[in-house]
């Protein structure tokens, strides 16, 4: 019997794993990809030490998704952060929990595990057409102007007459069912730029717009501008460290974390950000500005933090004043100068009052293409409950195209990870149901 041919548009995470799952069933797949190979935004994740998942309660695992912490579930709990070890136990990789409880490869690296992980799909019938960027569906009656009877029947029966530009010029290709991961709108060097928006709006599929998370953010000073001269020249790329953080979103919520973050040229980035950089983005959208306050002395309550900045200094300077009583130096004490005004450092209450609650004025987020991750994509109402498109039969999406956005820490992987195995388990239940030569 011909068994149904399936495309998967995108060699990420989420692309692999449909690939993975419909070759399981028995189907003909092909992996089609814009970039010269597969997975290479997965290789840069690697470089500075692969974070496949993370080792909290799932329940606590679950909550980082937030709005869209009940669709998700469902699909996390067929694959949560157990499952995906034990996949890479399967492909030899072994993994570890880290201190904060992130998992990662033993080496620390994602080639040795995509090289196991391909060799598994190829070994499995998996085919790969690398340099083939989508451009949409040929019979798309968006596109056409008027469909015809034909596109009509082969729109409802699921058949996909898709576009790619190759290196050859254009082709069609024609698929029983389609799987589309590719990607965000963030590193679009690394083949996730967002260019699939546009098709998929025109066939009618509600896409939210790709917002940057998991970013910086740009600064505003007193004077009405960004770090001054001199603070970039001594402190620019400096981590502030052992910091706590909060801010409001719209709603009024507030959201506090701790750890660290680093000064920019142009602002504020780093892990402590990204983790805040949610409310803190909705809230410029919502106002045009955001607040973000740093407590530089986490350690330290205000009285306590107050009455030790009171203490007489003697013949020391204020430097060491600062240093000795309330812990501050270097990129903290530079920062307090950056943004305080002169009668605020003379007054120890108010300078403690700063030191627990520095306020930065936030004017911008940092460019899409920057961020670790990106919001917004195929909104989950234009899903059935088998990530299908309703207006489009036979095309299924996952990753991050959809609608969802997690802090980094292993969330991001996991939900691809996770998604993609959702996709391509419900096109291959989905194919077996077509009055067509099903998979197996």
């Amino acid at each position: 019997m011909e068994r149904a041919r399936v495309a998967v548009v995108g060699g990420g995470p989420a692309g692999l794993m449909a690939a993975g799952a419909l070759a399981e069933r028995g189907c003909t797949v092909t992996v089609y990809d814009a970039m010269p190979s597969v997975g290479r935004k997965f290789l840069l994740a690697g470089r500075g030490g692969l974070n496949l998942t993370h080792a909290e309660p799932l329940a606590d695992f679950l909550g980082r998704y937030g709005a869209r912490r009940d669709t998700l579930a469902p699909r996390i709990e067929v694959f949560p952060p157990q499952a995906l070890r034990e996949w890479a136990h399967g492909l030899g990789v072994e993994t570890f929990v880290g201190s904060s409880g992130r998992i990662f490869p033993q080496e620390m690296k994602a080639a040795p595990l995509l090289r196991a992980w391909l060799a598994r799909l190829r070994a499995a019938g998996v085919r790969f057409a690398v340099r083939h960027r989508w451009l949409g569906w040929a019979e798309d009656p968006a596109q056409d102007g008027a469909a015809t009877d034909a596109a009509d029947d082969a729109l409802r029966a699921g058949l996909q007459h898709l576009r790619f530009a190759t290196p050859d010029g254009e082709q069609t290709v024609e698929a029983d069912a389609l799987v589309l991961a590719l990607g965000g709108g963030s590193w679009a060097k690394l083949g996730s730029d967002g260019a699939w928006v546009a098709p998929l709006r025109a066939a009618g599929v509600e896409v939210a717009d790709l917002l940057p998370a998991n970013c910086g953010f740009d600064v505003v000073g007193p004077a009405g501008t960004g770090w001054s001269a001199h603070f970039l020249d001594h402190f620019r790329g400096q981590p502030l460290k052992s910091v706590a953080a909060r801010c409001t979103d719209p709603a009024g919520r507030v959201h506090a974390r701790a750890g660290e973050c680093l000064i920019s040229a142009t602002g504020i980035e780093g892990g402590l950000v990204y983790a805040l950089s949610a409310p803190l983005r909705d809230t410029l959208l919502a106002r045009g500005e955001a607040v973000l306050e740093l407590d530089l002395a986490p350690g330290r309550s205000l009285e306590r933090l107050a009455a030790e900045l009171a203490r007489p200094r003697g013949s020391r300077s204020f430097s060491s004043h600062l240093h000795s009583q309330a812990g501050i130096k270097g990129v903290k004490a530079g920062l307090l100068r950056e943004c305080l005004a002169k009668a605020e450092f003379d007054d120890p209450a108010r300078l403690a009052a700063a030191i627990k609650a520095m306020p930065l004025r936030l004017v911008a987020t940092r460019p899409l293409d920057e961020a670790i991750s990106s919001a917004g994509g195929v909104r989950f109402e234009a899903l059935d409950a088998q990530l299908m498109l309703r207006a489009r039969p036979g095309v299924f999406v996952a990753g991050e195209m959809l609608d969802w956005e997690a802090p980094t820490g292993g969330y991001l992987l996991t939900a691809c990870f996770a998604t993609g195995l959702a996709a391509g388990t419900a096109a291959a239940d989905w194919l077996s149901q077509q009055p067509r030569p099903p998979c197996p």
